[in-house]
């Protein structure tokens, strides 16, 4: 007889020729008739086919498909706790770790289900026994001994297959067949589920009190409560399970609430243990609800997922507010996972992919941050300068003329009067080496500039002093370059110096000391940006400048006044190199730098602004943080260009405030009003209108007030015809009388100014009139 066996696994493939060919050598003794091996192939191809239908209709439909998505699990808190928690709560939350240990180590589809035994399908036959007596005769001719045998011979009798009963028997055997495959797959899917059930009950057994671990899928736009709830938690209000329908940042001061609608109109509100966890949450669930560009939710994913791997891994520090490294809940809990088709290839190169990404959205974020770095401090120049006229000695500064001074003309550089001395050997040799020879000079004059600043110094007591080094040639060819149109001469800081004066009294003792001590020596005094009427230099900054020729060359002093040197010290230089190279001068608002930008662009830059300030949460600045109150500043740009200007609200009043207890800016500062101005503007997005009208009425007041502190209430024509009609007469006769007036007041501020500074230089610089300075020759 012959027994089919039929495997298990629907991959085996089985063939009629292969079955054959084998059933064939093995019976190759007993089968040889040609309808055996007619019979064999029809068999099989039956059961093949068979077996291939199965197949087919277990396989799921494209809409049972399992859709790919992801899944996002994130801590958030409990309404019934606070937020961050007190010292001593919830000290167990890094034991997480050693339960995501159990999660690497355990295989969700690993699975001991029981082999079940599969039908077979045999051939009918029959065994037919017959029985044959054979007579023996023995003992001579009449064979008078005879004796009778028996002989039992057996053989099987093949009964051809009969259609109904063939059909019936491959109806039972598929249903046999799907029966088991069923249970199978049944089996499979609970151990599978059971599996996974207790991964989690393992995860999330011992989280710490007033936490909440919720999961995020894209797939099914459902949001589900991982952990147990803890011992004060409101049953009533917990929601377990909700299908989101449509979020929005909520109102919530920590700027780390989401409020989520849900398909049956209820709200549930979020508020994430971390900030990276809410705008994370709330972008995905952008993407998820069509409000973003769908195609760009797997890269923001993974950049989000990359980055938190950064800070997770130590790579980026996060500090809590006594300054000391921390890992908290919002670290821990965070997991961005892709969910895949069963089979689907995972390309090993996605990484490097994603982290070339962030290379490139790093340095737009560094890029941006540095535009909004220098308008600030553009910002600190002006107002510094704004309360420095104020100063009583400041009219008269603002009435001196300088020597040799282009005004706002030396910018460009055209204009530049004083030079290096123009040798006739020059004329035969290249710029390289004629830069070579300035250097020679200036590295020889040096010694003199530096006795000069020494003397300086001592009689005016400087806030700080430096001389040198000596200005490469490299370094001079490229600003002749960039400045002077390749002309090496106009380069008159080969050799240099700082002086760093007070405040603008000190500036003027200066001054009179430099013109009475060595002012043959002095070629050029430039004061045009300390005026009122002439430009700063690009980015705001203000100095004055005295050149002094020194054995044959040309040195340069600068003098800076203190007030406006803190602002950004030694790095005012490349402040200025900065602004000038970028033109930032050409616009006043640094989120214009962000114009024309994509919102998959803006969520990556939103990304690393939270990579930025990771290490400082919003609740933790102090308002000495003032790296992380750029950095939180320019992310402001960011949700006003991405939609979420609740959130910028939240950020500005935290700034603000900070603002307002620092001892150095304070409520009425300009940096504070700035940000207050913001403040309106997202005010306004949510249709606050009576709070940012009050904001933009107090703006209003003080700007008017600070124009009167400038300059003096003056009377207008028809105020002056009802208190003196006369007056009013006689400007309608004349008009140039009011300039005429106006001009009689300025002398008169001037006046009282230099009498001012007379009073001060008889206090403080007495020394200026018995002649104890030595000029240096």
């Amino acid at each position: 007889f012959l027994l089919l066996y039929i495997e298990r696994d629907p991959r085996l493939c089985i063939t009629p020729s292969s079955v054959t060919q084998h059933t064939l050598s093995d019976q190759s003794n007993h089968i040889r008739k040609p309808e055996y091996v007619a019979l064999l192939h029809q068999t099989i191809s039956t059961i093949t086919s068979t077996i291939m239908r199965s197949k087919q209709n277990n396989s799921p439909s494209p809409e049972q498909q399992p859709a790919s998505g992801t899944l996002l699990v994130a801590a958030f808190v409990d309404p019934a706790y606070e937020w961050p928690q007190q010292e001593g709560v919830g000290k167990n939350a890094i034991e997480l770790q050693a339960s995501l240990a159990l999660l690497m180590s355990a295989d969700p589809n690993s699975t001991d289900a029981e082999e079940l035994e599969i039908p077979r399908i045999k051939k009918r036959s029959k065994v037919i026994t017959e029985t044959e007596i054979v007579t023996t005769s023995r003992c001579g001719f009449l064979r008078l001994c005879q004796k009778e045998e028996s002989v039992v011979n057996t053989h099987t009798e093949r009964y051809p297959v009969d259609a109904e009963e063939k059909a019936r028997l491959q109806s039972e055997y598929r249903d046999k067949k799907k029966e088991i495959l069923s249970m199978q797959k049944e089996k499979e899917e609970r151990a599978k589920r059971q599996m996974k059930d207790q991964m989690l009950k393992e995860q999330y057994a011992r989280i710490p009190e007033g936490i909440f671990i919720y999961r995020l899928d894209t797939a099914t736009h459902t949001i589900s409560l991982l952990s147990n709830p803890s011992s004060d938690t409101d049953l009533s209000i917990l929601i377990k399970k909700i299908i989101v329908t449509d979020a929005c940042p909520s109102k919530d001061k920590s700027r780390r609430g989401i409020l989520l609608m849900g398909d049956r109109g209820e709200q549930m509100e979020l508020v994430a243990c971390g900030q990276r966890t809410a705008i994370a949450w709330m972008e995905a669930l952008k993407m998820m609800l069509g409000k973003r560009e769908e195609s760009s939710e797997d890269q923001y994913l993974n950049l989000a997922a990359y980055s938190n791997n950064l800070i997770h891994t130590g790579a980026i520090p996060s500090h809590g507010k006594d300054g000391k490294e921390k890992q908290g809940a919002s670290t821990i809990y965070y997991s961005v996972t892709k969910v895949q088709e069963e089979g689907e290839h995972v390309d090993v190169e996605a990484l490097e992919s994603i982290a070339k990404r962030r290379a490139v959205i790093k340095d737009s974020w560094d890029f941006y941050r540095l535009i909004c770095s220098l308008l600030r401090d553009r910002r600190k120049y002006d107002e510094t300068f704004r309360r420095m006229q104020l100063d009583s000695v400041y009219p008269y500064l603002n009435s001196m003329t300088g020597l040799n001074d282009p005004g706002d003309d030396a910018h460009n550089g055209d204009n530049k009067d004083v030079m290096q001395k123009d040798c006739k050997k020059y004329k035969h040799m290249t710029r390289t080496a004629v830069c070579k020879d300035l250097v020679e000079q200036a590295e020889r004059a040096l010694p003199s500039l530096v006795e000069i600043c020494k003397a300086l110094a001592g009689s005016l007591g400087m806030e700080e002093v430096g001389v040198g080094p000596v200005k490469e040639a490299s370094t001079a060819i490229r600003k002749a370059e960039k400045k002077y149109e390749g002309d090496v001469l106009k380069v008159t800081d080969y050799c240099r110096s700082l002086l760093v004066v007070k405040d603008f009294p000190t500036l003027l003792a200066l001054l009179e000391l430099a013109r009475d001590s060595f002012g043959p020596l002095i070629r050029r005094v430039k004061l045009s940006t300390l005026k009122s009427d002439h430009e700063s230099v690009p980015g705001g900054y203000r100095d004055c400048k005295i050149n002094v020729e020194l054995k044959g060359h040309i040195c340069e002093i600068q003098i800076h006044v203190w007030p406006l040197w803190v602002v950004c010290g030694v790095d005012g230089f490349r402040h200025y190199r900065h602004c000038l190279e970028y033109n930032t001068d050409s616009f006043v608002d640094p989120y214009d730098a962000l114009a024309n930008l994509d919102s998959k662009t803006l969520a990556e830059l939103i990304v690393m602004a939270e990579e930025a300030v990771a290490g400082m949460p919003l609740e933790n600045l102090e308002w000495y943080h003032e790296k992380y109150l750029l950095d939180y500043f320019a992310e402001v740009g960011l949700f006003f260009d991405h939609g979420l200007s609740v959130w910028a609200e939240t950020t500005l009043r935290s700034l603000i405030k900070l603002r307002c207890e620092s001892p150095d800016i304070g409520a009425d500062h300009q940096e504070t009003l700035y940000l207050q101005k913001y403040l309106e503007k997202a005010l306004r997005q949510q249709n606050k209108v009576d709070e940012a009208d009050a904001i933009a009425e107090r703006l209003e007041s003080i700007e008017n007030m600070r124009r009167a502190e400038k300059e003096e209430a003056s009377k207008s024509l028809w105020d002056s015809l009802f208190s003196d009609p006369n007056e009013c007469f006689q400007n309608l006769i004349d008009p140039n009388k009011k300039d005429r007036d106006d001009h009689q007041q300025l002398k008169k501020e001037i006046k009282a100014s230099k009498k001012c500074w007379r009073k001060i230089r008889a206090e403080r610089f007495s020394f200026l009139d018995t002649n104890e300075f030595e000029s240096t020759n």
